[in-house]
């Protein structure tokens, strides 16, 4: 079964699906395309460059179904309400019986409802997508450098001892990237006592992100490599800190291409005492 809602920027909800009260009869999508060409002196036709990707334009058409009037007025007013434009930027998340996915985007059209009769009404929202690119409900997780527990309750010590645990060997990990366009990602850096300059390499395009700072024992540094919004935070004792002043002059924020994606993770000292976990959202051209 399809189902879109709407998630404003006060978090409040509306939720369109095949059944009453409030019906998804249309679901419609658009996306222009900018396409780049050079013509050259005395050329016949043009050379292409590239092409992006104009904003998304999403029409829903509704139906609101009530049981009286008074109720009737109530679903309007929370109609108003979430699909507020002064709002600013919300999210509209798709659901059916294969896919979950969300974009962010705004409200182009008040969605004013024509009566039926006294207690249904059907109507047009008009939405758009400055970024116009579907997207993963959570962050995918990949980890590397792990430390692993050997052992659970009930626990018999023997003489020789016991394993309490073991470090992931792999140096390197590999990001798979499902989607149709390459992405940016979250890197943490997770100190587990102190360490200096933690790094992560990408085998195949051999760029990489380096951030020169001494880690204290439980210090996390988060690495945002998005469009749109690179940051690097530090957060140590419940404390956060902007330092995207430690990030090496040679770095390059990372991407993810589309499939597999090698990284390596590395330190110039206490490299056994480094964490290090990959987040990333797949981006999608439609649903």
């Amino acid at each position: 079964m399809k189902k879109i809602k709407f998630i404003n920027s006060l978090g409040e909800e509306f939720e369109f699906s095949n059944s009453r009260p409030f019906i998804l009869q249309k679901f419609e999508q658009t996306n222009g395309v900018n396409s780049y060409t050079f013509k050259g002196v005395n050329q016949d036709g043009n050379t292409y460059l590239y092409s992006d990707f104009k904003e998304k334009d999403i029409n829903l058409g509704i139906a609101v179904i009530a049981q009286n009037t008074f109720q009737y007025a109530n679903y309007k007013d929370k109609l108003f309400r979430v699909f507020n434009p002064k709002l600013g930027e919300g999210y509209l998340v798709y659901q059916d019986d294969i896919r979950e996915r969300k974009i962010k985007c705004i409200v182009e059209k008040i969605p004013f409802l024509v009566n039926m009769t006294k207690c249904v009404g059907t109507g047009t929202i008009a939405l758009s997508a400055n970024d116009p690119f579907w997207r993963d409900l959570v962050e995918q997780r990949e980890e590397i450098a792990l430390w692993f527990g050997d052992f659970e309750f009930d626990l018999e010590i023997t003489g020789e001892g016991i394993e309490m645990g073991h470090r992931e060997p792999s140096l390197i990990v590999n990001c798979l990237n499902n989607g149709d366009l390459e992405t940016g990602m979250r890197i943490e850096f997770k100190a587990l006592a102190s360490l200096t300059n933690p790094s992560l390499f990408n085998v195949h395009t051999r760029e990489f992100i380096k951030i020169n700072k001494t880690m204290a024992a439980g210090e996390v540094i988060s690495v945002s490599t998005y469009f749109g919004n690179k940051q690097i935070i530090s957060k140590l004792n419940g404390i956060e800190s902007n330092v995207f002043y430690t990030i090496d002059e040679d770095s390059s924020f990372l991407q993810l291409n589309k499939g597999d994606n090698l990284f390596r993770y590395n330190a110039e000292t206490g490299l056994d005492n480094l964490e290090v976990t990959i987040y990333h959202y797949d981006r999608y051209i439609g649903v």
